[in-house]
């Protein structure tokens, strides 16, 4: 999850991504009954399709095989799927030593049934730990974080081997100020824990795609610069990374970020990148002005990754507001994703639908 972003001056440049939220705002913000929901060659990863990219969602594995509309939407409208949090430590390990991966794979099931790929989320976080590692951890030393870091890695990863595309291995590894979070890693292993997992994970499953994944990182500044430079280290040292995922947890107070430079600049060292956990928030009540923002929010970042050809998934975190993550962080905002409370699609939906309508000619990605 991402915290509030910095205050960002917009590129002067024009991209035709914001030739395209110009367009749609020009247009005036549509009412929420105004958007309507795809179906077969509509539907967003059917749009998407010919361009490669996979369009994704984070899924609530409580809705799944208890809410059909739930179910439905989920597997028409998105080519991949990542777990909100039945992937996390604290989910398929609540004891030590007793693995519960039940849920996980009912989402993995469900995934090869709709012939969708799964974004493994997340391997090293500092949030979500078990409680019995959270009580442990005062006392551990180096060599004991790195054998219970190592085996839990190593576990997962070989548990779902041939079955993940892309790994989150490490999330939110930086402060704001582009320090190093002072997580229970950074203070038990070091530094080189970041490293170690990326090996660890390729050693369980060589054939999974490896990324870093933040928040905050499609604003200049700091803490940019420090993944920059981390994952630039990385490739240097020949560590197994693959990518850069980018969450995109976005606010219509503040600017959408340029993310198209941003992942081009990434992408140079030799990387994949992928927009991870998209949506874009608002104050509530949602007045038109703001409408059109979060159409804008939305239309931009997909465009920006279309026009980036190693930019390979574009996820939204969640598609349904009933679900969202934003209310209980920040109160007074909402109304972030694709679909209302009642699974009914909202313009943001049709915003998407219109970037991919007209994605002729951007790279294709493999």
């Amino acid at each position: 999850m991402s915290f509030r972003p910095p205050l960002a001056r917009r590129s002067a440049a024009v991209s035709a991504a914001a030739v395209l939220a110009v367009a749609l705002a020009a247009g005036g913000a549509m009412n929420a009954s105004a958007a309507t929901e795809g179906t077969g060659r509509t539907t967003l990863r059917a749009l998407a399709q010919p361009t490669g990219l996979r369009i994704g969602t984070a899924i609530n594995t409580d809705e799944l095989g208890s809410n059909a509309r739930y179910d439905r939407i989920a597997a028409r409208q998105f080519s991949s799927v990542t777990p909100e949090n039945v992937m996390k430590w604290d989910a398929v390990e609540p004891q030590r030593g007793q693995f519960d991966y039940a849920d996980a794979d009912e989402l993995i099931r469900f995934a090869k049934k709709n012939h969708q790929l799964v974004r493994g989320h997340t391997l090293v976080w500092y949030n979500q730990l078990p409680q019995w590692l959270v009580e442990l951890g005062p006392s551990l030393t180096k060599k004991q974080a790195t054998a219970i870091l190592k085996q839990h890695v190593i576990d997962e990863v070989t548990h779902f081997k041939g079955r993940i595309w892309q790994w989150d291995v490490v999330n939110e590894a930086f402060e704001e100020d582009g320090t190093l979070r002072n997580s229970l890693w950074l203070q038990k292993i070091g530094p080189s824990y970041i490293e170690k997992a990326f090996r660890w994970a390729h050693e369980a499953d060589p054939k999974a795609l490896l990324f870093y994944n933040d928040y905050n990182i499609e604003y200049g500044g700091p803490k940019q610069d420090a993944a920059y430079a981390l994952v630039k280290g990385l490739k240097k040292k020949g560590v197994p990374i693959d990518g850069v995922g980018f969450q995109t947890h976005l606010d219509t107070q503040y600017g959408i970020p340029d993310l198209e430079t941003t992942m081009k600049k990434f992408a140079k060292l030799g990387l994949k990148t992928a927009e991870t956990e998209v949506d874009v928030r608002t104050t509530l009540p949602v007045t038109p002005v703001e409408q059109s923002a979060q159409n804008a929010g939305y239309s931009e970042t997909l465009q920006a990754c279309l026009l980036v050809k190693a930019c390979i998934s574009y996820t939204v975190w969640g598609f349904g507001d009933e679900y969202s993550w934003i209310p209980g962080v920040f109160p007074g905002e909402g109304a972030a994703d694709l679909y209302d409370e009642n699974l009914v699609a909202k313009p943001q939906y049709t915003a998407l639908q219109t970037v991919l309508r007209t994605a002729k000619g951007v790279p294709h990605r493999r």
